[in-house]
């Protein structure tokens, strides 16, 4: 593989020498290197300096007779061709880790778009068969390979805006046949995509139709059919409950999180969306790497994360799409919790995988720094959906997943 020398960066920002989740005051420790360089071989970081060094040099093995190369020499220390890249004074971050997305779906839900205009709210829209309802109507009439070509250029649409690694998850089937349909598109993007993908079995992210008046069994239908074949499968990295009024109770996603975890599952839960749920107690009771969304949280929960390790996952672009009100993310970090940021892109309630937006909204909404907000969109999103030690921030070793922006006065 090509090495690359890329040099005249003019800010290299989101340097960690030793990678890990940032917690509360944490989360604003932001190393930037003005007029860098950095050398990437295979496809990692392999080193990374000032320009003030000698950057041409950084190709070179120290155990050669040779101490120094010359400004025409292209060839790294094991012979193989380099590739240089001037930067042009591009500031020059780690990609985007978006830990949160629903990208395997059949179509958009627009008219649920001009419903909300008129004043009716998520949950009445879901109760009346529409939202996540819809969409498994739509998933269960198309083919698979259909499936597979939208999302991969969803996909694709997201990495083009800075995504550098994604968490997919299932929930629009709610059948074994559907969801598991799902599971094998998100297993095809994992096989084809050239970022790291990470896919979560969503089963329980409402009750279908035909399950309305018994729970249970469609509770049961998840852990005693669909569990095994995904398990055997080795279809999920994750699984997720929507923990919600008029979805799934704080005693149903624990057990079924406690079933996920028997096959080797991590919970991952919705929490916290439209009421206070009980979603982030359940999350913390089941050691979930993640609770997300977080709009309704108070107190009590905050209380409740501070004593854990999972992580809570703010999804402001839902909050803007369906007007509700942001997480309380300034009190969260004072608190000392460990916050990402994720983009919840879906057809319904957040159609769009933007990071960039998501990012400004967390500082212009919820008032993070814009380094706390870089560091939760990428280091924290990356140990979010268990990528840490391979993405998500400029350490050496770590995956050349880079943004390349174009030269800015300061990274506010």
């Amino acid at each position: 593989m090509e090495s690359l020398l890329i040099h005249h960066i003019g800010q290299l920002a989101g340097i960690r020498t030793q990678s890990r989740p940032l917690k509360g005051n944490c989360l604003s420790d932001f190393l930037c290197l003005e007029n860098a360089w950095m050398l990437i071989r295979e496809g990692r970081i392999s080193a990374f300096g000032s320009m003030e060094e000698d950057w041409r040099g950084a190709t070179h093995d120290p155990g050669a007779s040779d101490s120094r190369r010359g400004p025409g020499d292209t060839s790294d220390q094991a012979g193989g061709p380099i590739r240089e890249i001037d930067a042009g004074g591009a500031l020059v971050l780690p990609a985007w880790c978006d830990s949160h997305t629903h990208i395997v779906f059949a179509g958009s839900r627009e008219q649920e778009f001009v419903d909300k205009i008129k004043g009716k709210s998520y949950a009445e829209i879901a109760a009346k068969g529409g939202g996540i309802l819809n969409s498994a109507r739509k998933l269960a009439e198309t083919p698979e390979e259909d499936l597979y070509d939208m999302a991969y250029n969803r996909l694709l649409e997201c990495m083009r805006m800075g995504t550098g690694a994604i968490e997919i998850k299932s929930g629009y089937g709610l059948s074994t046949e559907a969801e598991l349909k799902m599971l094998r598109v998100i297993r095809r993007l994992k096989q084809n995509a050239p970022i790291p993908v990470r896919a979560t079995f969503l089963g329980a992210h409402a009750f279908p139709v035909a399950f309305k008046n018994n729970r249970n069994a469609y509770i049961d239908l998840v852990l005693e059919e669909m569990l095994p074949l995904i398990e055997a499968e080795g279809l999920a990295d994750y699984i997720d409950v929507f923990c919600e009024e008029g979805f799934f109770t704080q005693p149903e996603t624990e057990r079924i999180c406690r079933a996920g975890l028997e096959r080797g599952l991590i919970p991952k839960i919705h929490a916290n969306q439209l009421n206070r749920s009980g979603g982030v107690q359940a999350g913390v009771a089941v050691e979930a790497l993640s609770v997300d969304h977080l709009e309704t949280i108070g107190q009590e929960e905050i209380a409740c994360l501070q004593g854990s390790a999972t992580i809570a996952t703010l999804l402001p672009g839902a909050a803007f799409f369906l007007r509700m009100g942001y997480p309380p993310a300034r009190a969260m970090v004072d608190a000392g919790l460990t916050l990402a940021l994720a983009s919840d892109y879906n057809p319904g309630s957040c159609p769009s995988g933007n990071m960039n937006f998501v990012v400004a909204l967390a500082c212009i909404q919820m008032k993070l720094t814009p380094e706390e907000a870089i560091n939760a969109a990428t280091i924290n999103g990356a140990y979010a959906m268990g990528v840490g030690q391979e993405v998500g921030s400029i350490t050496e070793g770590k995956k050349a997943n880079l943004i390349f922006m174009r030269p800015v006065p300061s990274l506010a």
